[in-house]
């Protein structure tokens, strides 16, 4: 009987420590697909912060080119004028 206890004990203790490994893996793994997630989300918060910040960069050359030529057809019609 004693023996019997032991053997169930060990088994016991065996399938605790592959549980815990298991379970171990299953947290690296859980923690591994949560950092790839949020680094996917940041890449792609930065491109399209990335898109908009090159979209107001040109919408402001374009108003500056817009705004020199009405200032220089303006003073050269009050000079010429």
């Amino acid at each position: 009987m004693a023996l019997k206890m032991r053997q169930s004990r060990s088994e016991l203790e065996r399938a605790f420590a592959q549980e815990i490994s298991l379970e171990r893996r299953r947290r690296h793994s859980l923690l591994r697909s949560a950092e790839k997630r949020t680094r996917k989300r940041q890449v792609e918060r930065d491109r399209k912060l990335g898109s908009i910040r090159f979209a107001l960069l040109v919408a402001a050359l374009i108003a500056t080119a817009a705004i020199v030529t009405v200032v220089m057809f303006r003073t050269l019609y009050l000079l010429l004028g």
